[in-house]
């Protein structure tokens, strides 16, 4: 459903839409909610697309759709999860400038002015922001892992080296702002129906396909950690989408032009989730953890053997005991998704 009283003056040029999925986040949208309205302008646009929620937040957003500057209200029949909500969002848009954000995260106020000032000065395709991760009291900034900022880059160059966090290992949509023209060109859409890691095929497809980046700071963005509905949290069935996202990752970088150059970095950031995952394997329900040991067994299977190998290699001993124990295992019938 849209919100068609908000549509009236079709033909308008904005230079902002801010896209920002709700699911069931009652205690949270109201701070989303407020901060959208301490960033509005009347050249801004807000998707709010209620992902069809169980609790209180339907009716938060369709006071938000009358009383919010610019707030458009799209609603799913049917759960999507947070890829699909986005898309629903995406493909509404009406900027020349997109951005995003979750419905229990908030912004500073103005911080999208001043990121949007910042990457029309910069003429590039995308920037990414830091952002303050907020764990109950406690608040810590978090960087682009991206050595120059306010410098105008090719997007590969965020890619690498394999050996350290770079770009691509900080996935966040909403930490950064993107041109209308990635949309157009398909880089900014995710992957429909995954529910988690749904940012990692996204990030790597942005930063192989787009022609100019830059790191900008501007830490406006405060990110809620531990919030309980979070997939974040939930150790159920839903978590294993990872294993789906980074199978789209390497599919997608075998298929690329510097495939050689840029598989062993994707080999092994999908080795690190893994061990990740099996790491805290105790907090899964049973049957999950059982799958998740099979599923992560097949996933080491189809991977280039000699680039996991090198990976393998390359990682510290406790991670690569594990992973290579888990390569040894027999695979199991259905363990792929």
């Amino acid at each position: 459903m849209v919100n068609a009283g908000q549509r009236l003056n079709v033909s308008r040029v904005l230079k902002l839409s801010v896209v920002v999925p709700f699911y069931n986040v009652q205690t949270y949208a109201p701070d989303a909610l407020k901060s959208l309205e301490l960033n509005a302008r009347d050249d801004f646009e807000f998707l709010l697309v209620d992902d069809c929620s169980t609790d209180g937040t339907p009716e938060l957003l369709e006071r938000a759709a009358r009383e919010l500057p610019g707030a458009v209200l799209l609603r799913h029949e049917r759960n999507g999860g947070l890829a699909t909500a986005r898309n629903t969002g995406l493909d509404a848009v009406r900027g020349e400038y997109v951005t995003f954000l979750d419905g229990d995260d908030w912004l500073a106020p103005g911080h999208l002015a001043r990121t949007l000032a910042v990457i029309e000065a910069l003429s590039c395709d995308f920037v990414r922001n830091d952002h303050v991760q907020v764990t109950g009291r406690t608040r810590t900034v978090q960087r682009v892992p991206y050595g120059p900022q306010l410098v105008v880059g090719d997007p590969r160059a965020g890619i690498l080296p394999s050996s350290r966090a770079t770009s691509v290992d900080y996935p966040y949509a909403w930490a950064g702002m993107y041109h209308r023209r990635l949309l157009d060109r398909g880089l900014l859409h995710f992957t429909d129906g995954l529910r988690t890691a749904e940012d990692r095929p996204w990030i790597w497809r942005l930063h192989r396909g787009a022609e100019s980046f830059a790191a900008v700071g501007l830490p406006g963005i405060f990110y809620r950690r531990g919030v309980a509905t979070s997939l974040t949290q939930i150790k159920d069935e839903r978590q294993l989408d990872f294993i789906k996202a980074f199978d789209q990752v390497l599919a997608d970088t075998a298929e690329d032009r510097e495939s050689d150059l840029l598989l062993p970095k994707a080999v092994r950031t999908y080795c690190a989730i893994i061990a990740h995952h099996i790491g805290s394997i105790e907090r899964y329900e049973p049957a999950v953890a059982k799958k998740l040991r099979s599923m992560s067994t097949a996933a080491l299977g189809r991977m280039p053997q000699d680039v996991l190998d090198q990976a393998l290699n390359a990682m510290d001993a406790d991670r690569a005991g594990v992973l290579r124990r888990l390569r040894r295992r027999p695979a199991r019938a259905g363990a792929a998704l």
